[in-house]
């Protein structure tokens, strides 16, 4: 058996039933063995075995009362998973799907994220298993509330700067900063994703679905083409699909899909924007009311998906840009996709694509951007938030996006250049895990076996 096989058969022993954990440890490893082929000092300082176990784990209840008065419990969760490039850093998901697996996942995914922007920061990644849907202001702050009751006594600026993710915005970080601030009389930057009011930065809200599309720019502008009149699926309708939106809109690109828990919408002249965002705000529609503006559009119900996929992916376009979830394109979907022409796919969810899937582009040569280097925005803009909060500066909205175009691009020569090295040109989820693993590494390394 192999070192990397072996690692990964010892890691289901202890760690049962995580398969979303499995699934991103081996995408990883197993992308790993030109670098050790050339590099024994990794296995002889057993980095490998060291990094796929978190340096922290924290799971903790979650009690808090409804409006009716009764008493609700939910689990939490915080992985602190690797500080040798910084404090741990990542954000937090209240989602019924969330499981110490999906926590794993999502962490160990930030480790090699965070050291591909090159930034001072570690990876970590928590939550909960809370459903939002259909509470009230009340019962969402009252639950915020008491997560931080927990959570508080395991951050601080300099250790652990947790941040948004699904289920997570400004109002549910606003809840948390002030029971935080409520706990330990400190007003200081130990959540990002806040609002402006209480220290955030501009772009911050932009920034993963803005990233995802610089980074798709990058890849084309490398293969003499960019973005300008191509037609584009994407999937989700929260935070990141909005954003990616609405930058393909800015960049002369035409969205013409998003998706949400009702299913899929397909607008063929191009999603109205301003509609979607209306829609989402209300927190009470979903994207089948868009009908009523549009009859023309076609709205897919879940319930009516192919078995094998995603109907999102099914339509003709140029480019793919999914951010919706994890494992929300399938080998099925992507065979579509090719079929149907797409060129490019960039990641704006958390590993988005299955194996085979990810697997698929690769073979087929086009221009394809994982997640943890094609969705790293949201975390580099947080950094640039904290260092807003250390210096007590705010920057405005074009120096933000202006540090953020940089970074994508910086991300994007990481993993081409490292691709290249291994005599493997495009290949950037190959020279994304290199890359990110090797910077980690090292810095393990220096600081002796901790």
């Amino acid at each position: 058996m192999t070192y990397i096989h072996k690692t990964i058969s010892d890691l289901k022993r202890s760690s049962p039933a995580q398969a979303e954990f499995y699934q991103a440890v081996e995408e990883v490893l197993n992308s790993l063995g030109p670098l050790l082929e050339t590099n024994s000092h990794y296995q002889q300082q057993a980095i490998i075995q060291r990094m796929v176990e978190p340096e922290r784990q924290i799971m903790f209840r979650v009690p808090w009362v409804d409006d009716n008065g009764d008493i609700q419990v939910n689990k939490g969760y915080r992985v602190e998973f690797n500080s040798a490039l910084g404090p741990y850093k990542g954000g937090l998901r209240f989602h019924p799907s969330v499981n110490a697996g999906i926590v794993k996942f999502l962490g160990f995914e930030q480790i090699f994220k965070n050291a591909l922007t090159g930034l001072p920061i570690g990876g970590g990644k928590g939550g909960a298993n809370f459903d939002a849907k259909g509470r009230s202001d009340g019962e969402i702050m009252r639950f915020c509330q008491s997560f931080m009751t927990e959570l508080y006594r395991h951050i601080g600026p300099t250790s652990d700067v947790p941040a948004g993710d699904i289920g997570v915005g400004a109002r549910e970080i606003g809840y948390m900063f002030g029971q935080y601030k409520r706990l330990t009389g400190r007003y200081e930057g130990v959540l990002t994703g806040k609002s402006l009011l209480a220290g955030g930065s501009l772009v911050r809200k932009e920034a993963t679905g803005y990233g995802t599309v610089y980074f798709a720019d990058y890849m084309l502008d490398e293969r003499g083409d960019n973005l300008q009149g191509k037609r584009c699926l994407v999937s989700g309708a929260g935070n990141v699909a909005i954003y990616v939106m609405e930058k393909l809109y800015q960049l002369g690109a035409t969205p013409i899909s998003c998706s949400d828990s009702s299913g899929t919408l397909y607008h063929d002249s191009g999603v109205d924007l301003r509609l979607v965002k209306r829609l989402k705000e209300s927190q009470s529609c979903d994207l089948v009311a868009y009908l009523d503006t549009y009859p023309e559009a076609i709205h897919t119900p879940i319930a009516d998906y192919p078995k094998d996929g995603n109907a999102v992916w099914r339509y003709a376009a140029d480019a793919a840009f999914p951010c919706a979830t994890q494992n929300e394109l399938t080998l099925s979907d992507a065979k579509a996709l090719l079929k149907n022409g797409c060129q490019l796919v960039s990641e704006g969810a958390n590993m988005p694509s299955t194996q085979e899937a990810a697997d698929a582009f690769i073979d087929a040569g086009i221009a394809y951007g994982p997640s943890k280097a094609a969705n790293a925005g949201g975390v580099a803009t947080s950094q640039l938030e904290m260092a807003q909060n250390a210096s007590m500066q705010s920057w405005t909205f074009e120096q933000v996006d202006q540090k953020l175009k940089q970074i994508m691009k910086d991300i994007y020569v990481r993993a081409s250049d490292t691709a290249k090295e291994f005599g493997q040109d495009g290949n950037l989820v190959l020279g994304a895990n290199i890359a990110g693993f090797r910077r980690v590494a090292d810095a393990m390394i220096e600081q002796g076996v901790v």
